[in-house]
C-alpha cells in the first residue's frame, strides 16, 4: 500500500512539474547544434581514417595512365584520374586531377580549384622538371570550410620516407620517393619556393584534418620517369 502511494505521489509530481525555463531549452538547442556542426566538420576525416584501417589501399598497386593500359595478370592497378595532369598516391588511395597554375594567395581561386582536385601553385615547377612542384589541398577562409577542400590529402599523415608518389603529366608518369615529412605553422611558406637543384614535389595540407591550425608537408624527390 505504501509503495502504491509513493508511486502515485511520484507520478503526480512529474505530471505537475513546471516546464523548463526558456534559456535552459535554448542552451540544450545550442549544444545539439554544436554537436551536429562538429560531426559535419570531422566526419569526412573520421570516415577516411576508419576506411583506411578496415580496408587499407594497396601500396604496391601499379599506376596506369588509361584503362586501355591494364593487363590481365591479376595485379592491382590504379588508373590515373587524368592522363595529362594528375597525382596518384597508392598507399593512401589518393587519385586526383591537378589544377594547374593556381594562385595560392587568392582564396577564391584556390578554393574553386580544390573543388575539382589538387592545386598546383603558380610559378612552381611541373612534373619531371628540375625544381619544386608545389601541390596543395588545403583551405580555407574559415573553420567550417576547412574540410571541404582537402579530402584528397586527408590521409597524408600515413606517408613515410621511401613511400611512392606518382605525378602524371602529358601522358608520362613520374615516380617520386618521399624523403621528408614535417608539421609546420600555418604561415610557413618556405616550402613553396620553386627553386631546387633536383626535381622534387612538395605536398601540403591542413593539419589536423578538418582544421586550419597547422600544415602537414610531404617532400619527395624524383626517382624515375616513364
Amino acid at each position: 500500500m505504501d509503495l502504491e502511494k509513493g508511486t502515485h505521489k511520484l507520478i503526480t509530481r512529474l505530471t505537475q512539474a513546471q516546464p523548463r525555463p526558456a534559456f535552459f531549452r535554448l542552451g540544450i538547442g545550442f549544444v545539439g547544434l554544436s554537436l551536429v556542426a562538429l560531426l559535419a566538420i570531422f566526419y569526412p576525416s573520421i570516415s577516411s581514417e576508419l576506411k583506411y584501417r578496415l580496408s587499407p589501399p594497396k601500396a604496391d598497386a601499379e599506376v596506369k595512365l588509361t584503362s586501355s593500359d591494364l593487363q590481365e595478370n591479376g595485379k592491382e592497378y590504379i588508373v590515373a584520374a587524368d592522363p595529362y595532369l594528375s597525382i596518384v598516391i597508392p598507399k593512401i588511395g589518393a587519385n586526383a586531377k591537378i589544377i594547374k597554375d593556381v594562385d595560392p594567395t587568392d582564396s577564391r581561386a584556390y578554393q574553386s580549384a580544390l573543388t575539382e582536385g589538387v592545386a598546383h601553385a603558380r610559378g612552381t615547377a611541373l612534373p619531371g622538371q628540375v625544381g619544386n612542384v608545389f601541390l596543395f589541398a588545403h583551405s580555407s577562409d574559415n573553420f567550417l570550410n576547412a574540410n571541404r577542400y582537402n579530402a584528397v590529402f586527408y590521409l597524408l599523415n600515413k606517408m613515410e620516407k621511401g613511400d611512392k608518389i606518382y605525378l602524371i603529366f602529358n601522358r608520362r608518369k613520374f615516380d617520386y620517393t618521399v624523403t621528408e615529412m614535417k608539421i609546420v605553422p600555418a604561415e610557413e611558406i618556405t616550402y613553396m619556393e620553386s627553386e631546387s637543384e633536383t626535381a622534387k614535389v612538395t605536398l601540403m595540407t591542413c593539419w589536423p584534418a578538418g582544421t586550419t591550425l597547422r600544415r602537414l608537408v610531404v617532400v619527395a624527390e624524383i626517382a624515375s620517369t616513364e
